[in-house]
């Protein structure tokens, strides 16, 4: 075996796989995500590393994601909230792949006071790299928020995720956007509207009616005169406001959150949570991924 280890974070969209030598990542490598993919998931894994094949067989490799989903490469459980870090690597999956040790991470699962229940992977990657990055997380109570397509409201307690609640915003507005009249199907092309029309998205949503408000975004456009860079700020504002409003209500009014992921989406949310009188922090996705997954140094690949 060569001297390198590989850890990747496979999600439904995109494979990235990164090798870490001497506790650097020297080389990143992309691939399909397991919807493209699917059962095939094996070869397409093999294809992506090929390369990094080549030169040698990796000590070790270590993924996370949909993956270890039902229709992924093989199927890892869920382990039951609440789940600390150690809970959750014993319950990876381990084999071995063409004389490699290769771990599959494990997603999580939790049932609302509700009686609902609810299921997150590859999240729980990014929550708990973002304790190894900051111990402080790891005491008292924290609300940390990962924004997406499919929105992760986590409670974590002393280190341990003991909640969640999983708010599909993201898929909706791509539903409303794409496949709706309420929406043009148009790239933005003035920033400063959709600026504006999400702005309004937000200041609607504390009204707190998000089915009565909806069907603004096409009379607006109609009646008075709005961009279709509008309507797309405001179908996202509003989404993502009463998104804010609903899920602090049932998980708690906590001081502040904790936003985990793209910059551009936390910002959004951070601007949201700001209408509502929260404060927050944002960190970077990536680097919590890669964290959760054992790597501590900073991402040069």
């Amino acid at each position: 075996m060569s001297g390198y280890a590989v850890i990747g974070d496979w999600g439904t969209s995109r494979l990235r796989l990164f090798r870490v030598e001497k506790g650097a990542i020297v080389a990143r490598r992309d691939g399909p995500g397991i919807g493209a993919v699917g059962r095939a998931a094996e070869a397409a894994f093999a294809e992506t590393i090929a390369p990094w094949l080549e030169e040698g067989a990796p000590q070790s490799i270590t993924l996370c994601g949909m993956v270890g989903a039902r229709d992924g490469w093989v199927e890892a459980p869920y382990a039951d909230c609440p789940a600390d870090a150690a809970t959750w690597r014993k319950a990876a999956v381990r084999f071995d792949w063409r004389g490699v040790p290769l771990a599959i991470m494990a997603g999580l699962a939790c049932e609302g006071a509700d009686g609902i229940p609810d299921v997150m992977r590859g999240e729980e990657t990014q929550i708990f790299g973002a304790i190894a990055r900051d111990p402080a997380l790891g005491q008292g109570r924290h609300l940390i928020v990962l924004p997406g397509t499919h929105n992760k409201w986590s409670l974590v307690q002393d280190g341990r995720i003991a909640a969640f609640r999983t708010v599909p915003t993201g898929e909706m507005f791509a539903l409303l956007r794409d496949h709706s009249t309420l929406s043009p199907k148009v790239e933005v092309a003035d920033p400063a509207e959709e600026a504006s029309g999400f702005a309004e998205g937000l200041e609607k949503a504390g009204v707190g009616k998000l089915s009565q408000s909806l069907f603004a975004a096409r009379a607006m456009r109609l009646r008075a005169g709005r961009s279709a860079d509008w309507a797309l700020g405001y179908l996202s504002g509003l989404l993502i406001g009463c998104e804010v409003a609903e899920v602090r209500a049932s998980l708690g009014e906590d001081a502040d959150v904790l936003l985990i992921g793209d910059k551009r989406l936390s910002a959004r949310y951070a601007q949201a949570l700001d209408a509502q009188g929260v404060g927050s922090a944002a960190i970077d996705g990536d680097a919590c991924v890669l964290a959760g997954l054992g790597f501590m140094g900073d991402v040069t690949a």
